[in-house]
């Protein structure tokens, strides 16, 4: 089976917090930059549906909410000030806070991968949220770790394929169920 072919309903089980409508409206959106960033393989095509809903459960790009990841004090208050952001102007941690599919984070990331794509993503973090905008940014994101990713699910070290993406274990459990089963549909068809 060609993995780009997956249907609604084949994909849904693995977002179990997501509504089919979601999974259906937003899928095309995921297929399609994945197809043009080459990145059709199965565990390429699981990895990015794993990623999502680590990042989205919901099957849907999401601007990040606060949490103890993210704020001390103040809403995303530990993303202000990281140079390895690129967050150095006050208001960053809050204006360049994760968005999408993979949650694009920090000035940073928004200005280089905005400038991939022809985006001025630094001036309106907020478009990272369009569907075909979230669905790219997931797509050379992960074009641009594709071998170590997939060195990593060879090794079935889960914890590393997330990591190279996410930088940490955020997501690791929900990552691990949806690849899986996606997996799981790829090779026997159910």
């Amino acid at each position: 089976m060609d993995p780009l072919d997956l249907t609604p309903e084949q994909i849904a089980p693995a977002f179990p917090d997501a509504r089919l409508a979601n999974v259906a409206k937003y899928w095309p959106f995921v297929s399609d930059a994945l197809l043009e960033n080459r990145l059709t393989s199965p565990r390429i095509v699981a990895y990015a549906l794993g990623t999502i809903a680590a990042e989205s459960a919901g099957f849907e790009p999401i601007s990040e909410y606060p949490s103890k990841w993210n704020t001390e004090r103040t809403p995303f208050d530990r993303y202000e000030h990281r140079a390895n952001l690129g967050n150095t102007h006050p208001g960053d941690g809050a204006k360049f806070r994760g968005r999408g599919f993979i949650q694009l984070t920090g000035r940073d990331n928004y200005r280089r991968y905005g400038e991939r794509i022809n985006v001025d993503l630094e001036a309106d973090p907020a478009q990272a949220n369009a569907p075909r905008i979230a669905a790219v940014l997931l797509a050379l994101f992960i074009a641009d770790r594709e071998t170590r990713i997939l060195d990593a699910l060879q090794a079935q070290d889960y914890a590393l394929a997330r990591r190279l993406v996410n930088g940490g274990r955020h997501g690791l459990g929900r990552f691990k169920t949806a690849y899986l089963a996606v997996m799981q549909v790829l090779t026997t068809g159910s």
